[in-house]
């Protein structure tokens, strides 16, 4: 069985879905490894460490679809949709593609997918189980974003983050309010700790309280019922307006004494929630910045423009879009594990074996056998028919 990873298409993206250090749990497990030439580049991963490693570099694109039982992909069809096209062309019926997909959205790609028969595995929908969490994709790379998202605020605001005794006299630490303390804001909290500034941070589930003030900030209380905030995955679920109305309310009078707003409120396959709005931002200090980590969703602040950076009364608001790939060594380190992991969960006797009664294979393929197999997906597709549980969909 051969496994094969090509170089990414989607306009910026350096990341790579296979790095070398993984090859050799893959080549005890049965596979034959196929990286195409220059694959790693980006990431700094250069064609011989692969080969010192085990791999086969292949001289074209083609030749990896053409001969690999398996392709692993940062981006699949649905998340590359201006090129990824052109990679369904030269895929093989029965194919196995395990990628970042954005099947809750991207339903046209789903639906050629699925008719093309390529047996899709979308790493965004593995399950926030115990057992799972080493494939966890989302996790991994909301820890790259975190970290990140710091550092563009260091750079983007006009002061320093930590507190200074200089002979000019005291330089009083920078103010940093985090909204969202999944792992993406646990990481963002962390970075700007050690950067010197001090932190307060927001979530709606009272249960992170613990965990916020482990690294150091401040958890700020809001009278909000917030026990419903996640849904059986683990995942974020949408609450509605008058629940986002009076957070607003409550949070202005925070924001408007901070000089770093980061906000991280994402809904997996819906607009971001609106957290900050425009009379919020005229509130903030001159100078102060937000970085908005759900930019890609339309944005947790009323005048993100995704991609962009804005100044709108006297503060500047970033909308990064794919922060992963900024840092894409250790980013494509981290979701090539989490692939690794997946794929030698799917291997059996040298051989793929799907297994439909296993949970995560049932909550991660989406397209099997030229159906769409994912239930969720097939309600979003069909909505008010009821679909059975994701096992008995997949078989």
């Amino acid at each position: 069985m051969i496994v094969g990873t090509v170089s990414e298409t989607f306009p910026g993206e350096r990341r790579v879905a296979l790095v070398p250090n993984v090859i050799p749990s893959l080549t005890k497990a049965g596979w034959t490894v196929l990286i195409e030439a220059g694959a790693g580049d980006e990431a700094g991963f250069a064609d011989k460490s692969y080969q010192d490693k085990g791999a086969e570099i292949a001289k074209t694109r083609a030749d990896v679809f053409q001969r690999a039982d398996v392709i692993l992909q940062v981006r699949g069809y649905g998340a590359n949709l201006e090129k990824g096209k052109d990679d369904l062309a030269l895929m093989k019926s029965d194919q196995v593609v395990l990628a970042t997909f954005d099947p809750l959205t991207s339903l046209d790609a789903v639906k050629e997918t699925a008719a093309k028969g390529i047996s899709l595995f979308a790493m965004e929908l593995i399950p926030r189980i115990t057992r799972a969490q080493s494939m966890d994709m989302l996790s991994s790379m909301a820890t790259i974003a975190g970290y990140r998202a710091v550092l563009l605020a260091a750079q983007n605001l006009n002061k320093m983050f930590p507190m200074m005794m200089t002979a000019a006299g005291t330089i009083a630490p920078a103010r940093v309010f985090i909204i969202g303390a999944g792992v993406a804001g646990l990481q963002a909290i962390a970075t700007s700790r050690r950067l010197g500034a001090q932190v307060d941070a927001y979530d709606l589930r009272p249960a992170v309280k613990e965990q916020v003030m482990s690294l150091g900030a401040k958890f700020v209380e809001m009278d909000l019922e917030g026990d419903n905030a996640e849904d059986k995955g683990g995942y974020a679920k949408a609450m509605g307006e008058e629940f986002y109305r009076k957070q607003r309310e409550l949070m202005t009078r925070v924001v408007a004494d901070t000089d770093v707003v980061i906000t991280t409120a994402a809904i997996p396959g819906k607009k971001a929630p609106l957290l900050i709005t425009e009379d919020m931002v005229k509130a903030m200090p001159s100078g102060s910045v937000i970085i908005d980590l759900a930019a890609e969703r339309g944005g947790n602040c009323e005048l993100t423009k995704p991609g962009e950076t804005v100044v709108a009364h006297g503060v500047r608001i970033v909308g990064p879009l794919n922060l992963a790939s900024d840092i894409p060594y250790h980013a494509s380190q981290m979701y090539s594990k989490n692939l690794a992991t997946l794929l030698l969960h799917l291997t059996k006797d040298g051989a793929i074996d799907l297994n439909v009664e296993d949970e995560i294979i049932a909550e991660t393929m989406v397209t099997h056998k030229k159906e769409v197999c994912h239930p969720r997906i097939k309600e979003i597709m069909n909505p008010g028919t009821k679909n059975p549980d994701p096992a008995s969909a997949a078989k």
